[in-house]
């Protein structure tokens, strides 16, 4: 099970997202509470363990915008969490090695997520960040065979019963583990990622190094020891 935790705006938040067993952070670099500048995003992902996947978050900017952000502060991969066409969409995977691409559920244009060359799909509420809970059979219009993030109101609490319902890929969090916008819960985060884990269907395994980054903490007996390896699925 692929887990992102979304809307990081401190190094302490990523270090401690990452050490828990996150595969993934993110961070916003659109109009929000969360947003970030790219130099502040950069500082951040120089601190980070080399097999985290870095996610910079944009919407509705042009492929070249999100490639020149992209290469300045050194993410791994960009969500596309906007309108962006499927030509946009393309445009920026051919310079970024990752690329997610964002739908609201409901949304027409999931049906044919598939043609838009994303290396995994995500399945949002229409309000992205707001912590909104959406109809989560609505993920059911994405094509079968993709890479499915369910997002959209997470949270500890019901992150098992989403996994159980609609079987994803992965799972993305932001407003469900935090404090405060911006500041993450580090109780929050260690009952999502368990929760998440082990809700999984059996023999999912989305992880292949044997090890963990290192801790700036002990992360405790039920935390997952290995995160995601991005490179070996071969997203590149």
């Amino acid at each position: 099970m692929f887990i992102k935790i979304c809307g990081i705006t401190n190094v302490e938040d990523a270090l401690l997202a990452t050490a828990l067993g996150a595969d993934a952070v993110g961070f916003v670099m659109a109009p929000s509470p969360r947003q970030l500048a790219a130099s502040r995003v950069q500082e951040i992902v120089r601190r980070l363990p080399p097999g985290v996947l870095t996610v910079g978050v944009f919407c509705n900017e042009t492929p070249q915008r999100v490639l020149d952000v992209v290469n300045r502060c050194g993410v791994k991969a960009a969500q596309l969490s906007g309108h962006e066409s499927i030509a946009d969409t393309r445009s920026v995977r051919d310079g970024v090695p990752v690329v997610i691409k964002a739908f609201p559920g409901g949304s027409g244009a999931l049906a044919v997520a598939d043609r838009y060359g994303a290396d995994m799909v995500m399945v949002d509420s229409d309000t992205p960040g707001s912590g909104k809970v959406f109809d989560w059979s609505l993920a059911e219009d994405a094509p079968g065979g993709l890479r499915l993030i369910m997002a959209g109101g997470l949270n500890p609490d019901n992150v098992a019963t989403a996994i159980t319902k609609v079987r994803p890929w992965g799972v993305d969090v932001a407003t469900g583990v935090e404090l405060s916008p911006g500041r993450k819960d580090p109780e929050r985060m260690r009952a999502f990622i368990n929760a998440a884990r082990q809700a999984a269907p059996t023999g999912m395994r989305a992880f292949a190094p044997e090890t963990a980054p290192e801790s700036p903490e002990p992360a405790g007996p039920e935390v997952a020891a290995a995160p995601y390896d991005w490179q070996q699925e071969g997203l590149r």
